[in-house]
């Protein structure tokens, strides 16, 4: 029989009304360790939620990969590169990818009666993934893009409505200008997104793959690049590693060269100010955990103290300090246990109620997302919750040292 955890249990069942001290104690030290956990829960599961949100917005405009140019992809000119049938299914067969999407940029004017927008407008073929846009759609349709026939449909976002007084079925001139002059088509507005990312919201359009390259005067085989999807993010570097070794330098019929680039590398930007957010979360995590320990140290203190008769008569009866320290570390261990079970429901419950009901909202113009993104990671609450119990009692070794200094004879006389 383990005595130590004898001992525990049977401290820790006990119901008598004249622990007065203790009591409080202990409802304080679990309560410690109860909320400490639920602010972590929460604050991983948010940040995860939101890195991850404005990852696949950016993903979504911009892919994983982008193959193109690299007058394109390095200095940003708008060079096309030739996007063959045997080029694309080069760049699908390598291990890793999921998808791959021709695209075409080219730069115009909206124009209403009352007002004109710059914009980009971005040609994509019929192998385009819509699902992105899809769940961001607010009005309309996504039309059938085609790379063979105009269809004179065109995508818009909110922004851009609401700047030009736009609806879904209205038609709108857009100009194009360029060394042959200045170009207008006549569009319909088939459909508006919004994905509250500004800096995409703001300027992209979507109309026909071929409409884009007519626009631009180029061959019907080029393009402005692919964007390649991969299975796995945290396995991009990988997949660019093989683009970068059979892609890259090569040269298509036209005497452009390949190149290669990353959503990283397109918008640095977003994903070092996402990077940062990763030391907000060490800071709260070390914080809970710092106010946990604390708790901790002070209800076994507390209960150390109270229980110093029960020391003196377990000494006397030849209990060693280390038989009587592993008593109180397990009675402290079903505390923390204690406070870890209340602290996963408080913390999965607040989780689970932004999930369902988004009751905290932001402003998407500074956060990009319209309430606060949750994402539930089991296997990290499950490293936090061991993590918090091992630290948690580990800290409480030192603390426990005190029950040397009690001695028997001493302690028959303390009240």
């Amino acid at each position: 029989m383990n005595f130590p955890l004898f001992i525990a249990k049977r401290i820790h069942s006990e119901s008598d009304g004249q622990r007065m001290v203790s009591r409080p104690a202990i409802r304080i030290a679990t309560a410690g360790v109860a909320i400490g956990l639920a602010v972590m829960i929460v604050s991983v599961c948010v940040v995860f939620g939101f890195k991850h949100t404005i990852r696949d917005k950016a993903i979504g405009f911009g892919s994983h990969i982008q193959v193109g140019s690299f007058m394109t992809l390095q200095a940003g000119e708008q060079t096309p590169i030739a996007m063959t049938d045997s080029v694309m299914q080069a760049l699908k067969a390598t291990e890793g990818v999921k998808h791959v999407q021709r695209f075409a940029m080219k730069q115009g004017i909206l124009k209403t009666d009352q007002d004109f927008l710059g914009v980009m407008f971005k040609g994509v073929g019929p192998e385009f993934d819509s699902t992105f846009i899809h769940q961001n759609m607010i009005e309309g349709s996504i039309p059938a893009f085609s790379d063979s026939v105009s269809s004179n449909k065109l995508l818009i976002s909110k922004p851009m409505a609401e700047k030009l007084l736009l609806k879904t079925g209205d038609r709108i001139f857009a100009y194009f200008i360029d060394e042959n002059g200045v170009r207008a088509r006549r569009f319909t507005i088939s459909g508006i997104y919004e994905t509250n990312l500004s800096q995409y919201d703001n300027v992209i359009c979507f109309i026909d793959l071929y409409t884009a390259v007519r626009l631009n005067g180029w061959k019907p085989d080029q393009a402005s690049g692919a964007e390649v999807t991969v299975n796995d993010f945290n396995r991009l570097a990988e997949t660019e590693a093989i683009y970068i070794n059979k892609v890259n330098r090569a040269v298509d019929h036209y005497g452009e060269t390949y190149s290669t680039k990353t959503i990283q590398e397109v918008s640095p930007q977003i994903f070092s100010w996402l990077d940062l957010l990763d030391v907000n979360v060490w800071i709260i995590l070390a914080l809970m955990v710092a106010v946990a320990a604390v708790t901790m140290i002070s209800g076994l203190l507390i209960i150390i103290l109270e229980r110093t008769t029960m020391i003196g008569i377990l000494k006397a009866l030849g209990a060693r300090n280390k038989t009587i320290r592993h008593t109180f570390l397990w009675f402290a261990t079903f505390m923390i246990g204690r406070g870890l079970l209340w602290g996963n429901i408080l913390g999965f419950g607040l989780v689970l109620l932004q999930k369902y009901t988004g009751l905290v909202k932001l402003d998407p113009a500074t956060y990009y997302v319209s309430t606060v993104p949750v994402e539930l990671n089991l296997p990290l609450i499950l490293l936090l919750n061991i993590a918090t119990l091992l630290i948690s009692v580990i800290v409480l070794v030192a603390p426990s040292y005190l029950i040397s200094h009690i001695h028997p004879a001493k302690s028959m006389r303390y009240e």
